[in-house]
């Protein structure tokens, strides 16, 4: 089993008043449309689900083939991602890590981002931003920096890695991080960035949710 997707669905969904990655789109729980799409994906061999404790039961209700492990996860989204580390089988190579509540992933950025891990060790998918971006001074919200908008990218999943860099990065985490591409960068391992897609969005609120149905609807 040679490549193996993480798929971190651990959040509580304290803003839309539950798990939101079990929230129905169009009759089927969120995660089940995420977990769809890399069950389709031909490069694909194996899915590890990582949920809250209490969600397990419900993970267990979604059924798909490649799933070979349904486990816990932990208080942050790095402690669900070292689980879900743990529990790679024996011989795989790549790991794909994504976010349960990113349903509209395609298997076009799967591939892509699988591409570039293979010759380059990490890859993840981002989108330009589109705003212009402002650095503050903090509490007072006095701007003191517009950043170059032609240099940013907006993060997404899947983070694609090669198992040993991933593991080495994740057994020097250190401090907080916010996604898997920046504990890797301060092992000073260049990550490459393929274009993801716009609709590849995290769903974090009602108006995400009904934005994410209109989506979905013609898959």
């Amino acid at each position: 089993m040679k490549t193996v997707a993480i798929i971190v669905a651990g959040g509580r969904g304290k803003r839309m008043g539950g798990p939101k990655q079990f929230l129905k789109i169009n009759g089927k729980p969120m995660l089940a449309w995420t977990v769809n799409v890399f069950q389709q994906a031909k490069a694909i061999n194996g899915i590890i689900l990582v949920v809250a404790p209490e969600q397990l039961a419900l993970a267990k209700k979604i059924k798909a083939s490649k799933i070979i492990s349904i486990i816990p996860g932990g208080a942050r989204r790095q402690d669900s991602v070292r689980n879900g580390l743990a529990a790679l089988p024996k011989g795989a190579q790549l790991v794909l890590i994504h976010d349960g509540a990113r349903p509209a992933v395609s298997s076009l950025i799967i591939s892509k981002t699988i591409k570039e891990a293979r010759q380059h060790g990490a890859a993840i998918a981002a989108v330009p931003v589109k705003d212009t971006i402002k650095r503050s001074s903090g509490r007072d919200k006095t701007i003191l920096q517009t950043l170059d908008r032609s240099e940013l990218w907006s993060a997404q999943t899947p983070q694609t890695f090669t198992v040993p860099i991933i593991k080495k990065a994740y057994e020097n985490l250190g401090n907080n991080v916010t996604d898997d591409a920046m504990a890797v960068e301060r092992l000073g391992i260049p990550v490459k960035i393929v274009m993801g897609a716009y609709e590849n969005f995290k769903v974090t609120t009602p108006e995400d949710l009904v934005v994410m149905a209109t989506i979905l609807k013609g898959r």
